[in-house]
């Protein structure tokens, strides 16, 4: 939330990231689902996926630093780790058969993704999956001028800490611009 702030050098990023309603938090996916979902169920198979392939406590990421992302983002961008790819998949095969297709069959402007995250967003309505998958922290969105701005200078205005640990896992309710915005259920990382 800090570091929202800092690297907003006075620029009210959106949403503004805080304990009450909008968590800090990477994304391994998001959507929106059919009542065909049971999140207890799909959390725990995932969780336990998570401890299959080794992600047990915590993980530590590193983190490049803030980037830029069409249109508008700013990210704090953190490695790929084979580990995490495979929580993805997991987690993918846990709640793709759970979908609703109807919520991002419509006429998004997709215009800016790449080939990766076009076909990505078609097949589950989320930008970032399979090759396209970018682990990120959202720091906000601002107008594109501005965001492009921010993170040039974002190094002059504060120091990124390179590494970050997680150690859970959450079902979310998403807000605007894909916040975290009330969490439903929550896993320590790698539990059964």
């Amino acid at each position: 939330m800090q570091l929202q702030r800092n690297v907003g050098g006075g620029v009210g990023l959106e949403p503004s990231l805080n304990l009450n309603g909008n968590l800090p938090h990477v994304t391994v996916f998001q959507g929106s689902f059919s009542d065909s979902l049971t999140p207890t169920e799909a959390l725990s198979g995932i969780a336990g996926s998570a401890a299959d392939v080794g992600l047990r406590g915590e993980l530590s990421l590193s983190s490049p630093g803030v980037t830029y992302q069409p249109i508008g983002w700013l990210f704090l961008a953190l490695e790929r780790p084979p580990l995490l790819e495979a929580l993805q998949e997991a987690t993918l095969a846990a709640l793709a058969p759970h979908l609703d297709g109807s919520a991002f069959a419509g006429d998004k402007d997709v215009s800016r993704f790449t080939d990766s995250e076009r076909a990505s967003y078609e097949t589950y309505g989320y930008r970032y999956t399979g090759d396209a998958y970018s682990p990120h922290m959202t720091l906000g969105r601002a107008p594109e001028d501005v965001a492009v701005e921010l993170v040039r200078t974002a190094q002059e205005r504060v120091a990124v800490p390179k590494t970050w640990v997680f150690d859970r896992l959450s079902f979310y309710v998403m807000g605007p611009h894909g916040a975290h915005a009330e969490t439903l259920l929550e896993r320590p990382l790698g539990s059964r």
